[in-house]
């Protein structure tokens, strides 16, 4: 158990600190095998008992993957600018295409974890044949005792239960349900490539934007929120010392608050207005031939021109 909190905490400080999307993607998918892998050394037990290894299966199987997936949706900064949008503007101005690709987004994202885990899970086989052991047919099976029920079948992930003059067909059954996982597992990873490749390709086909451009962009948005985030740290700091410092007389700062406090005097409270504006979904729009890559930008175009009427029109409008 230690090892694996320690694993999940390496994970989640590589998560935070990935700006890249394919390396951000890569680390989830590497985060998820780990967790896997010590899963199934650490916590998964087949109980071995007919109508028992059916649920526990499926839950093994089932029950991570959702919980990733929920979990990657909560970690999504779009899920909160959807919902940010439909609270403060009721989502009129985003059309059905925005909708569709915000949540393709969200969902492309979240989705990276609960299907690695659900992969990995199949190509391991341990939970399919905890859950289908039950139902292989005797039949099938060369020499197999006749007249065996469920009972018996269902014992067979645990080979020591196994009755002894049966322990023969334990290897047959095994190699054979996990041929049937692996197969799933292989073809669901086939079917996720043709899958992304499609999007891929409808993606570039359907972006306004060049390559280079649509690259420009993604590093201007990344760079944006790195800046902002710092930014808004610091601006809230100086706020933090006036109250503080109304109330005590004085305040307890560091060398480096220190100067930052000398360095931005005027900083003054942002309005609630002047947040929402920046803040919700937003897609790639110009003004007179101009790019205009986030709201952060188009509210930046609109104060420096001084035109407020045009920016109360225009702040609410996605496409």
């Amino acid at each position: 158990m230690a090892a694996l909190i320690t694993e999940n905490f390496k994970f989640v400080s590589l998560f935070f600190k990935s700006k890249d999307v394919m390396i951000f993607n890569g680390l989830i998918a590497l985060g998820t095998v780990a967790s896997q892998t010590m899963y199934n050394i650490f916590a998964f037990d087949c109980p071995c008992s007919s109508g028992r290894n059916y649920l526990y299966g499926l839950a093994a199987i089932g029950v991570p993957a959702l919980a990733f997936y929920l979990v990657g949706i909560m970690l999504n900064k779009s899920t909160w600018d959807l919902v940010s949008e439909c609270r403060l503007r009721r989502c009129r101005k985003l059309s059905g295409v925005a909708a569709f690709a915000v949540l393709g987004t969200v969902v492309g994202r979240a989705a990276v974890a609960p299907v690695t885990w659900t992969v990995i899970s199949l190509l391991r086989g341990e939970a399919y044949v905890c859950a289908l052991s039950e139902f292989v047919d005797p039949s099938t099976l060369e020499g197999f005792p006749s007249g065996q029920g469920l009972d018996v079948m269902a014992r067979f992930p645990c080979k020591a239960t196994v009755p002894q003059e049966m322990q023969g067909f334990w290897a047959e059954i095994e190699r054979r349900l996990k041929y049937e996982s692996q197969l799933l597992g292989w073809l669901m990873v086939a079917g996720m490539a043709v899958v992304l490749f499609l999007l891929l390709c409808m993606k570039r086909c359907c972006s306004p934007l060049g390559y280079q451009q649509e690259a420009y962009w993604s590093q201007f948005r990344s760079n944006e929120h790195d800046l902002f985030q710092r930014t808004a740290e610091v601006h809230s700091r100086i706020l933090a010392v006036e109250s503080v410092k109304s109330y005590f007389g004085f305040v307890a700062l560091e060398k480096e608050e220190k100067e930052q406090l000398e360095e931005h005097q005027n900083a003054s409270p942002i309005s609630s207005t002047e947040w929402n504006r920046i803040t919700g979904v937003y897609l790639y729009r110009e003004k007179k031939g101009l790019p205009l890559y986030s709201r952060l930008n188009k509210w930046a175009q609109y104060s420096a021109e001084n035109n407020i009427d045009a920016m109360e029109k225009e702040m609410d409008t996605l496409s």
